[in-house]
């Protein structure tokens, strides 16, 4: 048996893998954000702690037997926060989160202090990503920043716990602004324009790699083997890819969860950080991916349902089924901002917006506004994608959004792309996660990262292309002028 642990935003997910690829047994903790002053992000690592404990408590309780033959764990986690540890590996601080957008003005500082840092990185540093918090928290917060020790991305955190070892990925530290993507290995240059060195970040290595053992005593309390291996894993993202059997070039995902990513493989490194793609390292060896990502896309319809009070799966989403052509054609535009923008526009201050509200609109034209918004917002970095990315023949859907087809033929008839619906889509990272354990236990790339059954294939309808593109040019120019407005 593999054993996958994904540390999601919103959720920690755990995944029983027997030899055969079948899931055994799965849990779940959620998880709740703070954000205690505008565009801040945070989270206490207790939280995953205690999430953590509790869902393997649960699969102690429930599948014994099945977490005994576990030989080996793998991590998956939302990638870019920022653990500062001191000596004694305590957090000093909530960890900052990947939607955390108070550091613009020290991504512009780092980009002065290292000029040669898009050359280096592959990437436009933004401030979601790890790097610029750190030099926010040196500028507003030096006491914290004098006692820092080392700096964790959020699974290898739970890494630590588990394990007592420090160490990375490769596909998660490419997310941070440090490491030298087409190297795949950390840049001193990059770690000293931020006042660290090598020893204020783990190890990096690759995702299929093993990287310690489980502490004797948690397996003692789970009712584990004593020599159960912790792999490397990988970014949230590139084990979700695994988990798909995404390994090859061209091979692609839209994932629609509380963010919004296109990811597509390649055999090369191929940056393109002027329209603010991310080029990062597969969590495979020799692999690395394009990836455009959206900082609000499920989590939309979560901000729509509490605003409302109407849930999505039995009220927002059938009602905005039932409305005619000629409905959607006049719904509300809206822009998916909640949380600032990546890709193309790596804006932070962009905000949300309903445009063309009427008397007549109620919830079912807000639902339908809002998914086409968040697919509008998609296409904006599918089209940043295919500048420069390898070809686009089809993409497989995974993430909570993929749950409705409704959306999911809307997606695919906004971006003229196919896209296929496969079995264990939802559970692609703590899947991924625990494929990777089975990689670093010695099973092959070709056993291991099959493709999962085609359960559903979305193909454009062009009868609805012709109004949507009409659609999209009204939603692309009212970013222009909201953009300008807020500015």
């Amino acid at each position: 048996m593999y054993l996958g642990i994904d540390l999601g935003t919103s959720e920690l997910k755990t995944l029983l893998l027997d030899p055969e690829r079948g899931v055994i047994a799965q849990t779940g903790r959620k998880l709740s954000v703070s954000r205690p002053q505008p565009l801040w992000s945070e989270q206490n690592t207790d939280d995953w702690v205690v999430a953590l404990f509790a869902a393997l408590d649960q699969l102690a309780a429930t599948a014994p037997k099945a977490l005994r033959a576990v030989r080996a764990i793998g991590l998956s986690g939302q990638m870019h926060g920022a653990v500062l540890l001191d000596a004694a590996d305590a957090a000093l601080r909530p960890a900052i989160l990947w939607n955390d957008g108070r550091s613009h003005e020290d991504c512009a500082a780092l980009e002065r202090a290292v000029p040669d840092l898009q050359r280096i990185s592959g990437n436009l540093v933004m401030p979601g990503f790890t790097a610029p918090k750190l030099l926010w928290v040196r500028r507003r917060e030096p006491e914290v920043f004098e006692r820092i020790r080392r700096v964790l991305l959020p699974k290898d955190y739970l890494r630590l716990v588990l394990s007592g070892e420090t160490a990375t990925d490769c596909s998660d530290a490419s997310g941070t602004a440090w490491f030298d993507v087409a190297r795949r290995a950390w840049s001193e240059t990059l770690l000293a324009a931020c006042g660290l060195d090598l020893d204020s970040v783990p190890r990096a290595v690759e995702g299929n790699e093993q990287t310690g053992t489980l502490r004797r005593e948690l397996a003692a309390r789970w009712g584990m083997r004593e020599d159960v291996i912790v792999a490397a894993g990988g970014g949230d993202n590139a084990a979700s890819a695994v988990g798909i059997g995404a390994v090859s070039p061209g091979d692609g995902f839209v994932s629609l969860g509380t963010s919004g990513v296109i990811f597509v493989v390649s055999n090369a490194f191929h940056p393109n950080p002027a329209n603010a793609v991310h080029a990062f390292c597969h969590a495979l060896p020799e692999r690395w991916h394009q990836m455009s990502v959206m900082l609000a896309a499920a989590s939309c319809l979560d901000w729509l349902s509490t605003i409302t009070g109407s849930a999505i799966g039995t009220d927002l989403i059938p009602a905005a089924e039932r409305l005619s052509d000629a409905e959607r054609e006049t719904a509300p535009l809206f822009l998916p901002y909640l949380s600032g923008e990546r890709t193309p526009h790596n804006d932070p201050s962009a905000r949300a917006a309903l445009l063309g509200l009427v008397h007549g609109h109620g919830a079912a034209e807000l639902a339908y506004a809002v998914m086409e918004g968040v697919g509008f917002g998609l296409r904006d970095g599918l089209t940043a994608l295919q500048a420069t990315g390898p070809a686009i023949g089809e993409l497989m859907l995974v993430g909570g959004g993929a749950r409705s087809p409704f959306w999911c033929q809307l997606l695919a008839d906004q971006f003229s792309v196919p896209l296929t619906l496969a079995e264990g889509g939802a559970t692609g990272a703590a899947l991924g996660a625990a494929r990777l354990a089975w990689l670093a236990d010695g099973g092959t790339i070709v056993e291991v990262c099959s493709k999962p059954l085609t359960l559903c294939r979305f193909e454009p309808d062009a009868t609805r292309q012709a109004s949507l593109e009409v659609r999209y040019a009204r939603f692309r120019s009212a970013y222009a002028a909201s953009a300008h407005a807020c500015s």
